[in-house]
């Protein structure tokens, strides 16, 4: 008989007590990991992930700063805001980003070739941004969008400012214009500081101040739904949702003279030139105009990829900057300053008659360097040659000052480097040498400083090239006797909030007082004769003046085309060459002489003859600036020579029969 096993009641209790501790202490150690985790949760992360769930339900937007204002000297509005509507975007709640675009550009809402570079632009934004795509809506894009808009989840319209420049073209060249933001801007920009910003300034004042006219954006806070649409009614959490108002961009106060300028861009006409006036005893720049312009509100609104092109592919260049960047031979308008230089160092008799035929020819060489129209001066001193503009009395100058004494001497007048004024863009031009030359050709025997460089060089030909921004820089020079003021545009800043304006000092960049009172009268004298003589180059068209002007002409041949023997003086005469072969018309002037108030430079490309085609130019700008309605000198305080500058309040402009609070607050807070 087999034994009979009987139940282990006791060893089966052990099992289950055992297996029943381990269970416990698991449920324990589970619980103690719940409880932990809670308290980590709901304690001490509690603001991390209220903060995430707050952001669940509401949404931050910004409030962009409304761009700070650009007037003139006295108040005139040159550049505001209007009221608009744009297109914005925020990348993560786009479900498909380039079809939505397409259907955007087939609704006529987007230009289909503009968007690669939205993408782009879009794409190198933070992804919770809200992205401008379309800067001006039309009433008809607003209603054409509103009745599609459920199909485009994540785009909506926006009601903003956008820049604005009531005169269109006037004064582009000083003031620039803003553009949309591009990605190459995001790089040097604080992307956060610029959400639901889409311009930012790309030239002249606009650029060199972005950072004080942009002011800085505030934002507000309001309920989302689930679809992440804004709950027009948000009851008890009303009181939950914050809103920082934006602080406005500072107003520019400029020192330009509007009317001066809309008479020089009317001179211009449309013909591509340049103007530059400024006044010589701070820098303070009256009138900067290049011809052709542009519109800016093309570029505030949006300009179109088709638009662009256009600007870009007209032979006339308006989107160049003449002013500033056209780098030309100076023709005549270089002889005061070697004049200058000469009686400094030493190298002429400014009372010795120097027989001047119709060419002049360098020692032991047969080519003939010729006056304008083979003119015979005769017998003429320094002061003369200024005056009747004789070219070979300057060509045997420059040969007896040599190139050395000539590269020392032209920088101390401005020339060769940038006059410092206080927008970007501007070219240095270029005051040449011998080591200038060694070092910019590759064939060695292009290396070599020629005699003859040197000769054309007293005519202001050849290697040597100004702007017309730097004429008048040396222009305000001659006329202050030696004291060099940098060009400014910018004079004061405005808050708007409280009204206050800080006004800028001019910088005084050197005083050559090296340059004896003498040597100053021979000069000054030759260049009040240009204008009073008889004999000046501009006498005809500065006669009857009321006020006294010195002034130099120039006339610069265009070097690349007429050295192919394409045209002639003949020609010139005759009107009968192409306009692109015809000489550089140049006139540089300073009004009234006894006590200069503006310094003028005036750039007529490819019109021939300075005194004709420039001198009459700086006329009548001259003019716009010094005489009231009835003709006579208007009234000014006395200027004299001084170390320390010091600005004179600006007066009200001519014709205006009654300011307004800005243009009085503008005229009595001036230093």
């Amino acid at each position: 008989m087999s034994p009979v096993r009987i139940k282990d009641l006791w060893r089966e209790q052990r099992i289950f007590d055992r297996r029943a501790l381990f269970a416990s202490a698991a449920m324990v150690l589970l619980l103690l990991a719940l409880l932990g985790r809670l308290y980590l949760l709901q304690v001490r992360r509690h603001d991390y992930y209220s903060a995430l769930s707050q952001e669940n339900r509401v949404r931050t937007e910004p409030i962009p700063a409304a761009r700070g204002l650009i007037m003139d000297r006295y108040g005139e509005v040159i550049a505001s805001n209007q009221p608009t509507f744009q297109l914005e975007l925020v990348p993560d709640e786009v479900p498909k980003l380039e079809s939505s675009l397409e259907r955007l550009a087939k609704l006529g809402l987007l230009q289909a070739e503009d968007i690669p570079d939205l993408l782009r632009t879009i794409r190198s934004r933070r992804s919770f941004d809200s992205v401008p795509i379309k800067l001006h809506l039309s009433e008809d894009q607003v209603a054409r969008f509103a009745v599609h808009r459920y199909e485009f989840p994540g785009i909506d319209i926006k009601p903003r400012q956008a820049r604005w420049y009531p005169d269109g073209p006037l004064a582009v060249d000083a003031i620039g214009y803003v553009g949309t933001i591009n990605a190459q801007d995001l790089k040097h920009i604080n992307a956060a500081a610029y959400a639901g910003t889409a311009v930012i300034g790309k030239t002249g004042v606009e650029a060199a101040y972005e950072k004080q006219l942009h002011g800085t954006n505030g934002y507000r806070q309001f309920l989302v739904d689930a679809n992440g649409r804004p709950v027009q009614r948000p009851g008890v959490f009303a009181k939950d949702l914050e809103t920082k108002a934006p602080v406005p961009g500072e107003d520019m106060i400029l020192s330009l003279d509007l009317k001066v300028q809309r008479v020089a861009e009317q001179l211009l006409g449309g013909r591509p030139g340049a103007v530059v006036a400024l006044d010589p005893w701070n820098g303070n720049i009256i009138a900067l105009a290049s011809s052709p312009s542009f519109d800016p509100n093309l570029f505030a609104r949006g300009i179109s990829e088709q638009q662009y092109r256009a600007l870009m592919d007209d032979p006339q260049r308006p989107l160049f900057n003449r002013a500033l960047r056209a780098q030309l031979p100076s023709g005549s308008t270089i002889k005061p300053a070697l004049a200058l230089g000469a009686l400094t160092d030493g190298v002429v008799d400014p009372q010795l008659p120097v027989y001047s035929p119709w060419a002049y020819h360098l020692p032991g060489s047969r080519h003939l360097y010729h006056n304008a129209m083979h003119e015979n001066c005769g017998s003429v001193d320094l002061a003369q040659a200024i005056i009747v503009s004789c070219d070979v009395y300057f060509y045997r100058l420059a040969h007896e000052m040599g190139i050395d004494r000539i590269g020392a001497w032209l920088p101390n007048l401005g020339f060769g480097r940038p006059t410092g004024i206080d927008i970007p863009g501007e070219q240095s031009g270029l005051s040449p040498s011998r080591a200038w030359k060694a070092s910019h050709f590759r064939d060695p025997a292009q290396r070599v400083w020629f005699p003859g460089d040197t000769v054309i060089l007293g005519i202001g030909q050849g290697y040597f090239l100004v702007t017309p921004l730097q004429l008048a820089h040396y222009t305000a020079i001659l006329a202050t006797r030696g004291l060099a003021f940098a060009p400014r545009l910018v004079t004061g800043l405005r808050d708007p909030r409280t009204g206050k304006i800080h006004w800028k000092r001019p910088r005084l960049d050197g005083d050559l007082t090296m340059i004896s009172p003498a040597s100053w009268k021979v000069v000054d004298d030759a260049m009040v004769g240009v204008t009073s003589n008889p004999r000046g180059t501009a006498y005809w068209q500065m006669r009857g003046s009321p006020y006294a002007i010195a002034g130099k002409t120039g006339t610069a041949q265009v070097v690349a085309e007429n050295a192919k023997g394409a045209a002639n003086e003949r020609e010139y005469g005759k009107q009968k060459t192409l306009e692109r072969l015809r000489d550089d018309a140049w006139f540089i002037a300073f009004a009234p002489a006894e006590a200069p108030r503006i310094a003028v430079a005036v750039l007529v490309e490819h019109a021939g003859w300075g005194d004709i085609a420039a001198a009459p130019i700086a006329r009548k700008i001259m003019d716009a600036y010094l005489l009231g309605p009835n003709g006579k000198l208007l009234p000014h305080p006395g200027r004299a020579r001084f170390s320390e500058p010091r600005d004179i309040p600006p007066r009200l402009a001519p014709g205006v029969a009654k300011p307004t609070p800005l243009q009085q607050q503008i005229a009595e807070a001036s230093p």
